[in-house]
């Protein structure tokens, strides 16, 4: 059985310890805020014991060693351990807002110099420790945990870590743009000029997932145009990705309101997709709620 090694970094407040949390109930031996400079002889450790799954969470509190965890991941894969990074995000906003409801101290709060420490404002903080994470977010699977409730992020985590092993995992994702585009899209169709089963009666409360919903949609050639075309061009690039080493491709699409256009065609997509990838899906608005 090949080994596992999930390591999570991202932003303090977006749920680092969540999701942690999640992969220690999917089995995985979990470390919280190990140093980089302990990945290598942890994971060696690890190996004398026999550990087939470890998830390990690194924050900004290692930033002057951050910059060794690339190569060190790049020797573990050469070393046959299946290795997977996830970035968790969230908007200064939702950050802010998270920071204020705790009370708790943001770790780049302070300042030291000189032998002496000053206060930093929460704001410049939370900008520092983006810069500071910018190089490892890139080299990652981003979740933007702004709108997840810590259940619905205990799902995700979950569905994603159990999902492929080794092999690509292909992300659907319906979003709707009155609320911003998902940070971690790989790739973003707008579907908003398709017809809008919001203006019908007997539809506008319902959501793609539902039957006369579908069947509206189905009924309509530009829809089906649209589903055959993103169809088309996943089908061109997806085995370069692949090739490419990448463990996870989100493809986001949106609508207006991420209730009715966007979601159908992310179930259908799915469907279509799930029988020669592993699929995930996933509808941010319907998720919020």
């Amino acid at each position: 059985m090949k080994r596992e090694l999930v390591l999570i970094t991202g932003m303090s407040g977006s749920g680092k310890s969540i999701a942690l949390h999640a992969l220690e109930d999917a089995g995985y031996y979990c470390v919280d805020n190990l140093p980089p400079e302990l990945l290598m002889p942890f994971v060696q450790l690890e190996d004398r014991k026999d550990s087939q799954k470890v998830a390990i969470a690194m924050d900004v509190r290692s930033a002057n060693a951050l910059h060794t965890v690339p190569s060190q991941l790049a020797q573990l894969r050469s070393h046959d351990v299946n290795v997977r990074l996830l970035f968790l995000d969230a908007g200064t906003d939702t950050l802010l807002r998270r920071f204020s409801e705790t009370r708790r101290n943001h770790p780049l709060s302070y300042v030291s110099a000189n032998g002496s420490q000053s206060a930093r404002d929460l704001m410049n903080a939370i900008e520092l420790e983006r810069q500071l994470l910018a190089d490892l977010r890139e080299e990652s699977h981003i979740i933007d945990t702004s709108q997840l409730r810590a259940s619905k992020l205990q799902s995700y985590i979950h569905d994603l870590v159990t999902a492929a092993g080794s092999q690509l995992t292909l992300m659907f994702e319906s979003f709707a743009f009155k609320r911003g585009i998902p940070v971690h899209a790989d790739f973003v169709f707008d579907v908003r000029m398709l017809p809008n089963p919001h203006y019908e009666t007997d539809l506008s409360s319902l959501t793609g997932r539902d039957k006369p919903v579908a069947n509206w949609l189905q009924s309509h050639a530009a829809v089906q145009d649209m589903a055959q075309q993103i169809a088309h061009f996943l089908d061109q690039w997806l085995p370069a990705l692949k090739k490419d080493h990448r463990s996870y491709v989100t493809v986001a699409i949106g609508c207006t309101g991420g209730q009715h256009r966007s979601v159908y065609l992310v179930e259908q997509l799915q469907q279509r997709f799930v029988e020669h990838w592993v699929c995930l899906k996933r509808h941010r608005e319907l998720d919020a709620s």
